[in-house]
């Protein structure tokens, strides 16, 4: 959309250079010539806002928004692009851990979203009726990889809207600090750590010496590793995004799909991801038993230069480094490693891939989609969209689009190019596969939940993972 509107306003500039150049300057004075101008001026004006309209299309448009921490940057495009077009946006965000609920209530009313977010192919299935085919959409034809789209039933069914990593970030300040100034420290050098046994070593080493170092560092300290929250708002981080390391390596065995992943899995590497997920309770200050309270907070933590470690990706760099929030840590402390998982350390890098996808609602008016495919447009090519993309909302675009000025922002997010550099391969992002997800991932963490905070039995856990992974498989897949 925004080529439209730039040859719209480039047409306009040339028509007002030309009725100010080709005045005859014998049949006019210069107090004519003021009124004239002004008068074209106005004119021009007019129908650049009328034309720009028009590109706009003659219907409204709804976004319901994924991302909570996003939100006032959507709020804040929205005005602007209404102001500028006259088109009505909406924008909507759902609470964090409700945007499935949140969707499925709101795509049954009768102003339903026209722009949604889904995840996988799974959502695909699901949400087949509402899905639009956007293979000829200005959004397909700018995606840099065409592989970051999803397909199904031969339509285009949504574009991804951010291209993500996540890992381990880290206060490297801090833990830098930790090795010059405290002599207990356990490495000599950040770059020792590239393995999980290392990684164990110096949390468990911090935990435990937290007050040594904070009065030899002048750090502030309560623990290592950030709170694990098991509540809706934090859970994903780990039956999603920690879960998702385990099955990548699955499903390399299996020589499967990486992203589309099979009918049935093993728990061959569950074993990895308990020890990871220990070493994240062990060396915390949270209470064990609180883990699902809700009353946690790992983003301010790390922000508060409280934890050294804290499991999460790229997107978080805008809330950290965004000194609105009041946190102590700056975008100098902050880095980002992989999930050393004790499998392939040596090789892995950062996890790579997304599941925010936008689809638009087929079940829209023709006049609501034609002016949400032009709205979205205007997002990738607009100076405005594209500075709310990478710099409010701190995100990395996968559209041809975003270069120069408008390249990436996030340091997290440039770390997945150091690590490739370095010869290390990106984890897939196989939790996209993930059957029934909502439901799959509600029976994983309630088993893990059980034996974080009560001392469940383990086995309950694999239980979960195994058997409830084939059961959603079959249902979903049924005919």
């Amino acid at each position: 959309m925004k080529k439209k509107v730039l040859s719209v306003l480039c047409a306009c500039t040339m028509v007002f250079g030309l009725a100010a150049c080709g005045s005859d300057a014998s049949t006019s004075t210069p107090a004519a010539d003021a009124d004239t101008s002004a008068a074209v001026e106005e004119t021009d004006a007019g129908e650049e806002e009328t034309d720009a309209g028009s590109a706009a299309g003659t219907g409204s448009v709804y976004l319901l928004n994924f991302k909570p921490e996003t939100d006032d940057a959507w709020q804040a495009l929205a005005k602007v692009y209404t102001e500028q077009t006259g088109v009505e946006v909406n924008v909507l965000t759902a609470a964090d851990g409700q945007y499935k609920t949140t969707l499925q209530s709101e795509l049954a009313k009768s102003e339903a979203p026209t722009i949604f977010t889904i995840g996988s192919n799974a959502d695909c299935a699901e949400y087949a009726n509402y899905i639009y085919d956007l293979s000829d959409s200005a959004l397909y034809e700018h995606l840099t990889d065409k592989s970051l789209s999803l397909s199904y039933d031969g339509k285009v069914a949504a574009v991804a809207n951010c291209y993500e990593s996540y890992g381990i970030i880290y206060n490297k300040t801090i833990l830098q600090s930790y090795i010059d100034n405290y002599e207990g420290a356990v490495i000599s050098s950040i770059d020792e750590i590239d393995n999980f046994e290392t990684l164990k070593a110096v949390a468990e080493d911090i935990n435990a010496n937290v007050d040594a170092i904070n009065e030899a560092c002048g750090t502030e300290l309560t623990e290592a590793f950030a709170s694990s929250g098991l509540d809706s708002g934090s859970n994903w981080r780990f039956s999603g995004h920690l879960a998702g390391i385990a099955l990548y390596y699955e499903f390399k065995d299996a020589g499967c799909d990486l992203i589309a992943g099979q009918g049935t899995v093993t728990g061959d590497y569950l074993d990895n991801f308990k020890a990871v997920w220990d070493l994240y309770v062990s060396t915390s200050a949270a209470d064990p038993a609180t883990l699902d309270s809700g009353a946690l907070n790992a983003e301010q933590e790390l922000g508060l230069g409280e934890a050294v470690f804290y499991q999460n990706g790229d997107w978080e760099f805008a809330a950290l480094t965004n000194p609105e929030n009041g946190y102590t840590v700056t975008a100098e402390d902050l880095s980002m490693m992989p999930i050393y998982f004790g499998v392939d350390d040596a090789t892995e890098g950062l996890a790579v891939g997304t599941e925010n996808y936008w689809a638009v609602n087929a079940q829209a008016s023709q006049e609501d989609i034609d002016s949400t495919l032009a709205f979205l447009e205007w997002v990738i090519t607009s100076d405005e969209g594209r500075n709310a993309i990478n710099k409010d909302m701190g995100l990395t675009a996968p559209f041809d689009t975003f270069t120069g000025d408008f390249a990436s922002q996030n340091q997290f997010a440039a770390k997945v190019n150091d690590y490739a550099a370095a010869g290390k391969t990106s984890v897939a992002w196989s939790f996209s596969a993930t059957p029934a997800v909502d439901d799959w991932r509600a029976d994983f963490i309630a088993a893990l939940t059980e034996y974080t905070e009560r001392g469940g039995s383990w086995d309950d856990v694999v239980t979960a993972y195994v058997d409830q992974w084939a059961y959603y498989w079959d249902l979903q897949n049924a005919e």
